[in-house]
């Protein structure tokens, strides 16, 4: 099976502190762009052949992220849509997500996603606290997330997950845990809790790089500060019924993302429109991932996807390793020595004895898993499985 991710970049204010690939434009370029995503996929499958990949024609999951895909109009989901549906096989019940931010979602344009298929709505609202939101360029209110969980509802999409960021300038323990309280009360089934990394390229990270006071960059909170929200996170999410299953990921039963599961266990995934990402596998079953530029003027004039090269068995490797570790459910030796080879897996058990030894991964039976440790440094630990053998 495959999964499609669709980069919508168009953002109706910039967040201060983002740095992704989006940005304010005209809304004269929806139309081409989605022009241009439509070509891309009406040739995705003589790109790949030509590279000697297998490109699945039949999709389980459908992800539109940016961006804020929720601006575009209904009757560009619509032809997005179609697209989709004449060049591949959409499974039925294939999960079906669109990103949204809370108050910019038209009701022309829910009622489309719904009567498309969409089944998932993903709201990026980082803080239920309104003044905290709208100091990093957010334009909702708390009073807009509920309504529009609500409307998501009333819409036939049960299927609602809400993102949260942790060390917001000026956020507390105290605004933290109303953020918490608030997104528990939603009921929703899935939430994301990012700890903020600033990007030097966001305009938050420029202002701390220059010591500038417009966007609060000395109100950001230090890393011990951070580290203990993302802690209180987990636990009252937890209490509240959502389960973490990935560092930065919590969901009751049956409602964990899962195209986003599709990246973390390795299966295929076709990435179209301004850096989106991909990966497919050669008939001989090796890895490609290839990813188009990053910049919207030149996707629009026909930049296509890079070329791609194959990923050698010992980047696989190290591959499955990392992603799985972000797992909570962990990695499975059995499974590493059954793809790789028992020695190719043997050679990392001193990393993994030094891990251990400094309690950032603990070992259940089979399976290697990361502590709570692990997961608040999971950046260094990742960086540990990047000198393995060569497993060719």
């Amino acid at each position: 099976m495959l999964g499609l991710y669709l980069s919508i970049p168009f953002c109706r204010s910039k967040c201060t502190f983002c740095n992704f690939a989006s940005g304010v434009f005209p809304a004269s370029y929806f139309d081409r762009y989605v022009a241009r995503l439509v070509e891309d996929m009406a040739a995705a499958r003589a790109r790949a052949a030509e590279w000697g990949a297998a490109l699945p024609q039949t999709v389980d999951t459908i992800y539109f992220g940016g961006g804020t895909p929720s601006l575009l109009p209904p009757e560009l989901v619509r032809r997005l849509m179609a697209a989709i549906r004449d060049e591949f096989s959409v499974l039925a019940g294939a999960e079906i997500t669109f990103e949204a931010a809370p108050a910019q979602l038209a009701d022309e344009t829910l009622a489309a996603m719904v009567e498309t298929g969409a089944n998932r709505l993903s709201f990026g609202v980082q803080s239920f606290v309104d003044a905290e939101a709208q100091a990093t360029g957010r334009l909702h209110g708390r009073a807009d997330v509920f309504r529009d969980v609500e409307r998501a509802r009333a819409a036939g999409i049960e299927d609602v997950s809400l993102d949260l960021l942790a060390g917001l300038p000026g956020q507390t323990r105290a605004t933290w845990r109303e953020s918490l309280d608030c997104l528990a009360e939603t009921g929703v089934g899935h939430a994301s809790v990012y700890m903020l990394e600033v990007d030097d390229a966001s305009k938050l990270g420029a202002e701390m790089l220059a010591g500038g006071v417009r966007y609060g960059a000395g109100l950001v909170p230090n890393e011990d500060a951070i580290v203990a929200m993302y802690e209180e996170a987990v636990e009252r999410l937890a209490g509240a019924g959502l389960a973490q299953y990935e560092i930065s990921n919590f969901a009751r039963a049956g409602r964990e993302s899962r195209h986003n599961r599709r990246y973390w266990e390795r299966r295929p995934y076709l990435g179209l429109g301004v850096d989106a990402h991909s990966m497919l596998r050669e008939a001989g079953g090796r890895a490609l991932r290839f990813a188009t530029t990053d910049e919207l003027p030149p996707y629009l004039e026909g930049a296509g996807w890079a070329r791609p090269e194959p990923l050698s068995r010992a980047q696989e490797l190290e591959e499955a390793w990392f992603l799985g570790l972000r797992m909570n459910e962990g990695v499975s030796l059995a499974t590493l020595r059954a793809e790789f080879g028992a020695e190719a897996v043997g050679a990392f058990d001193a990393v993994l004895g030094e891990l251990a030894a400094e309690g950032l991964v603990t070992r259940g039976g089979d399976r290697i898993h990361l502590t709570m440790n692990g997961r608040l440094l999971s950046n260094e630990v990742f960086e540990r499985f990047l000198a393995g053998e060569s497993v060719d």
